[in-house]
C-alpha cells in the first residue's frame, strides 16, 4: 500500500486491496474513498468487496467512481461532503491516486480554498495539478 499524505486530513494512493482496510483503520483513518468504476481493470476488486471491507474494520466508505468523462459538480460535491463526513483523516484511492488528488482539489476549491495552496499540497504529495489550476482558480471564485 502505497500512500501520499497530502494534508493531515487527507491521503491519496493507487488500487489499495480489501485486506488493507484493517492497517488503514489502525493507522487512524476514519473513512475510504473509492474513485474507480468497478470493472476499470481486469482483476480490480469490486466496489462491493471494498465496501464490505471497510465496512467490516470499521470504517465508512463513500464510492465517488470517476471515468474518462472526467469531473462533475454532483461528483465534487459528494467529496466535499465525504470529507466532511470524516472525523478525522480519509483516505481516497483509484488507479494511480491522481483522480482522487484532482478531485480532493476541486472539492477544497469549490469550498474556497486558495488554489495556490492546493496546488503546492499536491505538489508535495507528487501530483501535478498545474492543469487543473484555471479551474481551481474558478471554483475557489478567485478566476
Amino acid at each position: 500500500m502505497h500512500l501520499r499524505h497530502i494534508d493531515d486530513t487527507i491521503a491519496v494512493a493507487p488500487q489499495i486491496a480489501p485486506e488493507d482496510m484493517t492497517e488503514l483503520a489502525a493507522q487512524g483513518f476514519v473513512a475510504v474513498v473509492n474513485n474507480r468504476p468497478d470493472d476499470e481493470e481486469p482483476g480490480q476488486p469490486s466496489d462491493a468487496e471494498m465496501h464490505a471491507a471497510a465496512t467490516a474494520a470499521g470504517l465508512a466508505y463513500t464510492a465517488i467512481p470517476i471515468t474518462h468523462a472526467g469531473f462533475s459538480h454532483p461528483q465534487i460535491d459528494a467529496m466535499a461532503q465525504a470529507i466532511a463526513a470524516a472525523d478525522g483523516p480519509l483516505l481516497a484511492y483509484c488507479r494511480s491516486g491522481t483522480r482522487s488528488c484532482n478531485l480532493w482539489a476541486l472539492a477544497a476549491a469549490k469550498a474556497g480554498g486558495d488554489p495556490a495552496d492546493l496546488t503546492a499540497k499536491a505538489a508535495q504529495a507528487g501530483y501535478d495539478l498545474s492543469g487543473l489550476r484555471p479551474l481551481l482558480d474558478a471554483l475557489s471564485g478567485r478566476a
